[in-house]
């Protein structure tokens, strides 16, 4: 063998030396790197659902009848500025004021933390800071008007599994269908308020909440009460009742409700074929700002 010969094997030999060590780091596994890309994304999904929208369930029956248990929402977080309640989990301590705030509108649905707990709720805005607000007989008087109401009209609920129309919470209200289902047969008011949003309101008779103050809302506070409102746990109950103790100040509001992503009945079981089932139709995208009516 030459020595030509002999220095090019010499230098392929070295070429498979050198190469040897990058195959062998190919086949590993940064372990490290794949920890810090699903930190990276836990971060991005923490703030995204703190600053910007999040997904909300509805747990209870107080939003009806627009709202049903089992219906997914998305919940925005900027449009009244950014709070203590803001972020998911609610790891922040109370600290008075909003960051960029902004009041909300009177009829906006919005989410709210009841001082001292770290669960939400969910409830309309009715009173502003500085409004003079008072029920009597179930009618909401705001600054001495009445806030108006229609006649009493009839809305059909699907019964299921989670809509049960419950015969203690609302006698006589479960009916057949004209198809062959059961419904909750149940009684509208529709309220106007004075910006002239309207929206409807389940009115089942007397409770013990239909007589409330009056008072008047403080600054930077807002009054919020439930459309079920004879079933509302609100503004008019204090905290140890389950309520939110009178007024809220505005830093407890989490954010606001803007449309449903999707609802379920609550039939689905381990099963997957019945997962299917379980969605009720029509509920998609169904948005959740009140009509606006025209106002004098």
């Amino acid at each position: 063998m030459t020595g030509k010969e002999l220095a090019l094997d010499g230098e392929a030999e070295q070429d498979e030396a050198d190469t040897a060590p990058a195959k062998e780091q190919k086949a590993g596994t940064n372990w490290w790197a794949e920890v810090k890309g699903i930190l990276w994304l836990v971060l991005a999904v923490f703030a995204f659902q703190s600053l910007i929208a999040k997904p909300f369930y509805i747990p209870s029956e107080s939003m009806l009848p627009d709202l049903l248990v089992g219906d997914r929402l998305v919940v925005t977080k900027y449009p009244y500025g950014w709070s203590f309640a803001s972020p998911i989990f609610h790891l922040m301590p109370h600290i008075k004021g909003r960051l960029f705030g902004h009041m909300p509108k009177r009829g906006d649905i919005v989410i709210v933390t009841p001082p001292g707990k770290k669960e939400d709720y969910i409830k309309r805005v009715i009173g502003l800071p500085g409004d003079r607000l008072q029920v009597k007989d179930g009618v909401v008087i705001l600054n001495g008007v009445p806030v108006k109401r229609s006649p009493i009209h009839y809305r059909d609920m699907p019964v299921d599994d989670n809509s049960t129309c419950d015969p203690i919470q609302y006698p006589n209200a479960r009916q057949m269908g004209p198809n062959g289902k059961m419904v909750c047969h149940l009684p509208i008011v529709t309220e106007t308020l004075p910006n002239g949003r309207q929206y409807d309101t389940v009115e089942l008779g007397y409770s013990d909440g239909d007589n409330y103050g009056p008072i008047t809302v403080p600054k930077d506070d807002v009054f919020l009460m439930g459309d079920n409102r004879d079933r509302s746990a609100d503004s008019r109950f204090p905290l140890f009742e389950e309520g939110l103790g009178g007024p809220v100040p505005w830093e407890y509001l989490g954010g606001r409700a803007e449309f449903i992503t999707f609802s379920l009945d609550g039939s689905a079981t381990w099963n997957p074929l019945s997962w299917f089932g379980d969605f009720r139709g029509g509920r998609v995208g169904l948005s959740l700002h009140p009509k606006q009516t025209k106002t004098r």
